[in-house]
């Protein structure tokens, strides 16, 4: 079938289309329903005028009809990659060079689009986000309509194309038991972690980028007391916390006046005006690590990610991070408020095959000797099992106070009940 664009009738097909929805008054990426109804109205008076001779002759109008959603209600010709469940991301270095990642694993794609229809692309994902991107603000990042995460780049901090990348959040798994299917974790870690999560531990998600780290986090929230009111701070939204009372923030840019900025940090305060019974950060960057600390230190139960190589790579880290804060923090403030913080860190990994798996959990003591936190591994990974290597709990008085014994969690083929 020849190049839809480069057929006279599905020009002029096209162009009614568009036409009637301008009439109509409605958004099409907001009410898509409702724009595939023009659609099919306006496909069905085109194959009646085509009958009778005076309309250019089309056939395939099923194609037809999934073209033009795509391209009026979506992304053009990078719908059928979103829509496509098997590929995780897609970005695009250049016109001719577009790639996406499935399964891991990243592939060059045949799609061959122009600056133009990019720049247009771009618009049109960051329409509904009400985020900005022009020459004093060449870096945005932005949610799409189903939660895909969006980050665009624009020259000349790149050298000379757009750098587009749209990160899709596939929910194959939303509790622990599926990451047990999947591989990721053992029944048995599997079982320590949910009741952790019960017993108000505080824990820190670390690993690369694309590791898994808030899909575990995720999977995390599941286990979070039902009766529980949860607020979550992010930069943009991507949890997913499958709770009924459950607040979400989110960053926000400043305006064209410079002005209006809300910052991580800020999100971080406000929370905690907010009552909850958990705060959960999307990640730690930055300064807003302290508020986060400061926050844990307070007696609120809570969860996040960060970047790091390894669990005790991700101690460090939470060691540093809060010295950006501003010249009066010091290491013998923070080293100590980190150890009696965080109670388990959960270090994620992508092998070579683009399999995402949980590879050790550690658990932090509140001992530290030469600004070095007492760290216990309790699970790493040997070869493809993630092995048990402790048979005592941390943080033994939270297990103890929702019901767990060390008994309980760690017997061979246990099922995590409760004393």
């Amino acid at each position: 079938m020849p190049v839809l664009d480069k057929l006279p009738g599905y020009k002029l097909l096209d162009s009614d289309v568009r036409e009637m929805i301008r009439h109509s008054g409605i958004d099409p990426l907001a009410d898509q329903d409702q724009a595939a109804r023009i659609i099919d109205q306006s496909i069905a008076q085109y194959e009646s005028r085509m009958v009778k001779g005076t309309l250019p002759i089309l056939d395939d109008f099923a194609q037809i009809r999934k073209n033009l959603i795509d391209t009026i209600c979506g992304f053009g010709s990078l719908q059928k990659y979103l829509d496509d469940p098997s590929i995780e991301e897609i970005w695009i270095n250049s016109p001719s060079e577009i790639f996406v990642a499935r399964y891991g694993e990243s592939e060059l794609t045949g799609l061959l689009l122009t600056e133009d229809q990019i720049r247009y692309l771009v618009e049109r994902m960051l329409k509904q986000s009400g985020r900005r991107l022009d020459l004093s603000n060449p870096f945005v990042d932005a949610s799409l309509p189903d939660g895909s995460r969006l980050h665009v780049v624009i020259p000349d901090i790149t050298r000379q194309h757009w750098s587009v990348n749209i990160r899709k959040f596939i929910a194959r798994a939303r509790r622990l038991n599926d990451l047990v299917k999947l591989g990721s974790l053992t029944p048995e870690a599997a079982q320590f972690l949910n009741a952790a999560v019960a017993s108000g531990l505080n824990i820190l998600v670390s690993g690369a980028t694309q590791a898994g780290k808030t899909t575990l986090l995720n999977c995390l929230t599941a286990s979070i007391g039902q009766r529980e009111r949860v607020v979550t701070c992010e930069e943009i939204f991507e949890l997913q916390v499958p709770l009924r009372d459950v607040v979400g923030l989110q960053c926000r840019q400043e305006n064209l006046e410079g002005t209006g900025e809300i910052p991580l940090r800020r999100l971080v305060k406000e929370a905690l005006r907010m009552r909850p019974d958990r705060l959960l950060i999307g990640e730690v960057r930055e300064a807003e690590s302290l508020d986060m600390l400061i926050a844990l230190n307070s007696g609120l139960p809570g969860m996040c990610t960060i970047h790091a190589n390894s669990a005790r790579d991700a101690v460090t880290k939470m060691c540093t991070l809060p010295l950006l804060a501003g010249e009066n923090i010091s290491s013998q403030f923070v080293v100590p408020t980190v150890a009696s913080c965080f109670d388990v860190v959960v270090h994620c990994s992508r092998d070579n095959r683009g399999r995402r798996r949980v590879s050790e959990i550690i658990a932090l003591g509140n001992r530290v000797e030469n600004s070095v936190i007492e760290t216990t591994t309790l699970f790493e990974r040997r070869g493809d099992e993630l092995v048990r290597t402790a048979s005592e709990l941390p943080a033994s008085h939270k297990f103890e106070r929702a019901g767990y014994t060390s008994e309980s969690l760690f017997k061979s083929g246990g099922g995590g009940d409760k004393r």
